[in-house]
């Protein structure tokens, strides 16, 4: 059964990132584009491939891309929310992602479930994305860091389980849901005002290592 289905594909290219004190690229500015482009597992963060979309950029790949964050999703339904609250349009791509969703609840996405998209590819949320100072620029708006943390719209960054094509139109079937996981917009609301309960965002198997460690240091103190 169709959970969903891919309503715009984006890949960026790399400008300089008005955000860096010091000069530096960012892969932030995508674009909408009308042919299938290809995924794959881009191996470690800093010095593996980057993206998992091939030909997307990725400017600071110090805390950008890597297999845990290989593809970055977000939902249509959460950019009309958006332009309803900031009362001005945000086309497909616009806040980065290279997949932009429609008919599916990313904030009720729990991670470690498993996506096909169309017949080959199959992607595994893994936790929602951190607002940076590249995106408070990109966006413009005041405090747009914290608004966008508290309201936990965050999509979804995905790592890549079986690579293949990703094109508009796409079916998005969850094909596996774990027994042991959270929500990934309840674990970023928890990761980030909640720390009382830190303790349940390890039930989710699929956590990144370097969160998860993390987390395990924090509910630790």
């Amino acid at each position: 059964m169709t959970d969903g289905k891919v309503l715009s594909v984006n890949v960026g290219a790399a400008r300089p990132n008005p955000a860096k004190r010091f000069g530096g690229l960012t892969g932030i500015d995508k674009l909408p584009v009308d042919h299938a482009v290809d995924v794959r597992a881009p191996g470690p963060k800093t010095t593996g491939l980057h993206s998992g979309v091939i030909g997307d950029p990725i400017g600071d790949v110090k805390h950008h891309g890597g297999d845990d964050q290989a593809v970055y999703a977000y939902s249509r339904e959460d950019y009309d929310w958006w332009e309803a609250s900031l009362g001005r349009t945000l086309a497909n791509g616009w806040f980065g992602e290279n997949l932009t969703t429609t008919g599916l609840d990313l904030n009720a996405t729990r991670i470690g479930e498993v996506w096909r998209i169309g017949d080959v590819l199959e992607l595994q949320p893994t936790f929602g994305r951190i607002p940076c100072a590249t995106f408070q620029a990109k966006m413009g708006e005041k405090k747009w860091l914290k608004r966008f943390a508290e309201v936990a719209r965050t999509g979804t960054y995905l790592r890549v389980i079986t690579p293949g094509p990703l094109r508009v139109g796409d079916p998005i079937e969850v094909v596996h849901r774990p027994a042991r996981s959270i929500g990934v917009s309840e674990a970023f609301d928890i990761y980030m005002h909640r720390s009382d309960e830190l303790a349940r965002v390890l039930d989710a198997e699929a956590l990144p290592l370097d969160l998860r460690e993390e987390i395990e240091k924090r509910v630790a103190r």
